[in-house]
């Protein structure tokens, strides 16, 4: 399926089901926004990385404007719905200060492992008790999708591209396996040395080392 969607570029990621709170205040957004919760259509969000669009992004609705300013600047709330692929970027459109895009929708497979989810979960817990930070999901355990914490272990803007570009759960939890295997041990390390660091300059109790007779 391939249709034409307006885009709304962002140097950042989207992820299906995902909350995402804009502040909207350029005349063509505004425009751009203003049509969409009139007709009740989505847009799209393609990634920007290093000032380039991005072949993927998501689709994403409209669920409230929670402040509109008198300059026609807007608050909004939205709420991603599904991964799309970029065919054609159309620049201009007759009467629009925005652009688009003709999209298809790749298959999204959604079905991955419990037991890989379950250990993935456990290795995010570990690493934010190495960190001593909390995080709330509002989901039970059992209920946590790969989406639902990739914003929340660490990857840069490009690894949140290319676990964008993964379309099977399965491979969605082997990425995220993969990268909290490789930074917990060094977070690990880092805290070890933190430790290390905060010990010099106290005054230590030690033997001192006897040779023997």
């Amino acid at each position: 399926m391939t249709n034409f969607i307006p885009i709304f570029p962002l140097g950042i990621v989207v992820y299906p089901g995902e909350s995402l709170n804009l502040h909207i205040f350029e005349p063509r957004y505004k425009q751009l926004i203003k049509e969409c919760n009139e007709n009740n259509k989505p847009f799209g969000i393609p990634a920007v990385i290093e000032d380039r669009l991005q072949d993927y992004g998501t689709v994403v609705r409209i669920k409230e404007i929670t402040t509109a300013y008198e300059n026609g600047e807007m608050d909004i709330k939205t709420e991603g719905e599904k991964v799309f692929r970029i065919l054609e970027v159309i620049k201009e459109i007759p009467d629009k200060l925005y652009s688009g895009a003709i999209v298809n929708y790749p298959a999204n497979h959604e079905q991955g492992s419990a037991e890989v989810m379950r250990r993935v979960v456990n290795s995010i817990k570990e690493l934010y008790k190495l960190l001593k930070v909390q995080k709330d999901f509002k989901k039970e355990d059992a209920q946590l999708n790969t989406y639902d914490i990739a914003h929340h272990v660490g990857f840069s803007l490009q690894e949140e591209y290319e676990f964008l570009n993964l379309l099977h759960e399965r491979q969605r939890q082997e990425y995220l396996k993969r990268h909290l295997a490789k930074i917990i041990p060094t977070v690990a390390q880092m805290e070890s040395l933190k430790e290390k660091v905060k010990l010099n300059g106290h005054f230590k109790n030690l033997e001192g080392f006897k040779f023997e007779e």
